[in-house]
């Protein structure tokens, strides 16, 4: 026999398993899975090596396939077999085999070469029990259990998210075939159904699991469904045996995952980084590639000649710094986290550093963009500067034009005026009229000298700054100032002839200038008289419309001693007619001191004194429309004077009567609803005052300085009074309604509004907590702060901090009549009820009215009592709601 000494504590798991029948006996049913199991797990390892057994007892007799498995499963090459035909021969293969189990750290008990030899059936079965411990079941670890609890604790886990399968063992929990299924299921949910498998048949579930096992998995049918059903406890060792198979299969599926998955993960990352060095080749490219075309732009510095071509170069500038720089910012920005992202990436996954090509490195693109900021700041400048200077030249150009225009339009027909002999043949008038127009362009020419050193100046600065056009405007520059010197060599001979005649008309030239000097203001005021009478004007009072008719009266007044300043400017034209008839002096000229005419005067004098009737009509309509207006504030006045202080009467009363203790509350009530009366049969007068207020609004009148009273105060004050003697009446008819039902006499009701009066300082209907609390400590109350703040909350349970007079009344009433209480009310009911503890709906609907006794059925509880009977209603709980004691 083959001892073995234990090799260390690693083989605890198979202590339970060595207590193998050693009497010999093992159960027929079990020995029939074992056979059936263990010699299809054989022949799934002996099949690698081109062969299989058919008897597991038999054919391990010679050892020579027992080493062939071992071999297999282990992976290792055995010692050589005999190949003899003699038991000697046959002893010396098994015992091969035995020790190289042995040496794996397997502790064989009671199993010897001879009885595997001799084809002892239990001892097989034992010997490859033990294998398959050792090389399928002791290497499975889970969650630091091994082993046959590494195994159960490994079916648990991936059987845990399905309801119907409970595994805990190695037999019964298996007997369904559910736990072969979820098995399945859990890592190839494609190839069962689970949702159609049902527990109460095993078979099918039994029979799906072993044939999707061996058609998909590659694991043989090493269990058989009609055995595992009929037998009350399945071979644990079989099913084992046959789940083992199922973790290698799927655990070594996750080990290829896994190993594909870290294979994808490494490739990933240099996927991940071949794409950023791509991206950042890339981006470096383009962005250099955008910095060599754009220098050659900011540094291109050829001007041009107009302000819209450079206005433009500037709008480019500008949009290269709004839309094309900024995206280029972020790129370079983005290149240079993406350089460091990459970098830290290969550094963590132990790459080499990425060096880009050459030209492109981080500090390469800083070079570059720093020449890109250098060039850029230069063009911002030159462009300002150009800028600057053609819009200088477009404003001396533009000046030089219209100065120009101006001289030459001015400067046309000069010389053919200046050459006229026009004075030989003239009248009088005529000449002094020239004489005086002479002088005056004389005076004009002067003034005009500025303006040719002005041209000359602006031509001159024109040349300096490199204007384009510099040839154009120097010839018309040549053109002026030549034409300048001939004016003045001809005004100068015609001032000369003009001066030699110039004592004759004297005469005529002063009376033309005493005419202009007395026309000119006279047409002045005459103009500002038609605007003064043709004003529209607005007022709002009779004063206002009288400051106007008193201004126009005076107005009116000075109109005879404007004819006669009129008539002697006229008497002045007529002198100069008689002079040019005295002297036959041709008068084909005009005045030259003024445009103003006789006929002119005379048209103006004419609509001035049309006007000033119309003046009057318009005053004496606007001052009736006043007087109307006045009449309007007055009327709503004398109205609103009456009805505001009446309402406030009225209120002062209702609060006298509301406090005062003039006969009964009856008293009282039938006083208030007389006043109340009164009160409505006023409306018409608040009617009556709103038509008057809508024709004031109609009339556009804003202020009345008759009243102080608006019509939204005396609306405000009527809805109060009415609001007011409308609550009056109400807190009377409550003070009737708490004295009935409290029983308080008349007596105690006058004591109760004394003392309220008399403590509500302010005289306000309310008293507030401080003067309540003096009231109650001089009626003899014995107050601490718990108490009185008991007090408060039931006189002001909204926490106002006031006590009204229904409030107080309802305090004192309760403190001082006689009220039906819980007790008496629940008294009442047990009388009703025949002395019960509980009472019956019949009862209730035979004693009371049927509406009140529906109201004490739909709320009153079941009584739960232990003397209950169906039906039994509790009136004790009801009759302490009904007082609030409790909740109904």
């Amino acid at each position: 026999m083959h001892n073995m000494d234990h090799y260390d504590g690693e083989t605890d798991y198979m202590h339970q398993e060595d207590d193998w029948d050693r009497d010999m006996l093992l159960d027929p049913a079990w020995e029939k899975q074992q056979r059936k199991t263990f010699t299809a797990w054989c022949n799934s390892h002996l099949r690698k090596a081109g062969t299989q057994i058919e008897n597991i007892e038999e054919d391990f007799r010679d050892g020579l396939k027992l080493m062939l498995l071992l071999e297999v499963i282990s992976g290792e090459r055995l010692a050589k077999p005999e190949r003899g035909k003699m038991r000697v021969h046959k002893i010396s293969n098994v015992n091969k085999a035995l020790d190289f189990i042995a040496s794996k750290g397997v502790k064989l008990v009671s199993i010897g070469a001879e009885e595997i030899v001799d084809g002892n059936a239990k001892m097989t079965l034992g010997m490859i029990w033990t294998i398959i411990l050792r090389f399928a079941i002791q290497d499975i670890s889970v969650e630091e259990t091994s082993a046959k609890e590494g195994l159960l604790l490994w079916c648990q886990r991936k059987t845990a998210p399905y309801k119907n399968v409970n595994i805990q063992n190695f037999h019964i929990s298996w007997k369904d075939g559910l736990g072969f299924c979820a098995l399945i299921h859990r890592h190839r949910p494609e190839l069962i159904d689970y949702a159609k498998l049902r527990k109460d048949d095993p078979m099918t579930n039994l029979n799906t699991a072993f044939d999707v096992a061996e058609k998909y998995l590659d694991i043989p049918k090493m269990l058989d469904a009609e055995d595992i059903i009929s037998t009350l406890r399945p071979d644990e060792k079989a099913v084992m045996t046959y789940v083992s198979c199922y973790y290698h299969a799927f655990s070594g599926k996750q080990k290829a995952e896994t190993a594909a998955n870290r294979i994808c993960k490494v490739l990933a990352v240099n996927q991940e980084n071949e794409q950023l060095m791509e991206d950042y080749e890339k981006l470096a490219t383009d962005l250099l590639e955008w910095i060599r075309r754009t220098i050659p732009w900011l540094e291109n510095r050829m001007p041009e000649n107009t302000m819209q071509a450079m206005q433009q170069k500037l709008e480019d500038f500008r949009d290269y710094r709004r839309l094309h720089k900024p995206p280029k910012v972020q790129e370079k920005c983005q290149l240079e986290i993406n350089f460091n992202t990459l970098q830290t990436k290969l550094r963590l996954s132990n790459r080499p550093a990425f060096m880009p090509s050459e030209g492109k490195m981080v500090s390469d693109i800083n070079n570059a963009w720093g020449n890109l900021e250098g060039a850029e700041k230069g063009y911002e400048e030159w462009l300002l500067n150009e800028i600057r200077r053609l819009e200088r030249l477009d404003h001396l150009a533009e000046k030089f034009r219209q100065k120009a225009a101006i001289h030459e339009a001015w400067t046309e027909g000069k010389e053919e005026m200046l050459q006229k002999r026009d004075y030989e043949t003239a009248s009088l008038s005529e000449i002094k009229a020239l004489l005086k127009k002479h002088e005056a362009f004389e005076s004009d020419l002067a003034a005009h000298q500025d303006r040719v050193e002005q041209i000359a100046a602006i031509a001159q600065e024109l040349n300096e700054l490199d204007y384009y056009d510099s040839p154009s405007v120097n010839a018309r520059c040549q053109r002026i100032c030549d034409q300048w010197d001939a004016l003045g060599a001809l005004t100068q001979k015609r001032s000369e002839a003009l001066q030699r005649t110039e004592k004759l008309l004297e005469t005529i030239d002063q009376l033309y200038l005493e005419f202009a000097k007395r026309a000119a203001p006279f047409n002045n005021w005459m103009e500002g008289a038609m605007e003064d009478l043709q004003d529209t004007f607005i007022v709002h009072t009779i004063e206002e419309i009288q400051g106007l008719s008193t201004a126009h009266e005076q107005f009116k007044a000075t109109l005879p001693e404007a004819d006669k300043e009129r008539l002697a400017i006229l008497g002045i034209h007529n002198e100069i007619g008689k002079i040019v008839q005295t002297y036959h002096v041709n008068m084909a000229g005009t005045n030259p001191y003024t445009t103003i005419n006789p006929q002119e005067i005379n048209a103006k004098w004419d609509k001035v004194r049309q006007l000033v009737p119309q003046r009057d009509q318009a005053l004496i309509e606007e001052h009736a429309r006043q007087q109307n207006n006045e009449r309007l504030r007055r009327q709503f006045a004398n109205q609103a004077n009456v009805i505001g202080p009446w309402i406030q009467n009225k209120m002062e009363e209702i609060g006298r009567i509301s406090i005062e203790m003039h006969g009964t509350l009856e008293d009282q009530l039938t006083h208030l609803r007389q006043y109340e009366k009164s009160i409505v049969n006023y409306k018409p007068k608040i009617d009556q005052l709103e038509g008057d207020h809508q024709l004031i609004q109609e009339a556009l009148i804003f202020d009345n300085k008759h009243t102080n009273y608006t019509m939204e105060h005396i609306r405000v004050g009527w809805e109060q009074l009415l609001t007011t003697i409308a609550r009056t009446i109400n807190e009377i008819e409550n003070q009737i309604l708490t004295r009935d039902a409290k029983g308080i006499s008349q007596e105690q009701l006058n004591e109760f509004r004394a003392s309220f009066n008399h403590f509500d300082r302010k005289r306000t209907g309310i008293m507030e907590a401080d003067d309540f609390k003096a009231c109650l400590i001089s009626m003899g109350y014995n107050l601490g702060e718990n108490e009185f703040s008991r007090i408060m909350s039931i006189v002001d349970p909204n926490r106002m901090g006031v006590v009204t007079f229904q409030a107080f009344i309802d305090f004192m009433s309760r403190e001082t009549a006689d009220t039906d209480t819980a007790d008496q009310v629940m008294a009442s009911f047990k009388i009703l009820a025949g002395d019960k503890n509980y009472i019956l709906a019949d009862e209730l609907r035979r004693e009371l009215p049927p509406d009140q006794a529906d109201y004490c059925i739909a709320r009153m509880a079941p009584y739960t009592g232990p003397d209950g009977v169906p039906g039994a209603l509790d009136y004790m709980s009801f009759s302490t709601a009904l007082y609030g004691e409790s909740d109904l």
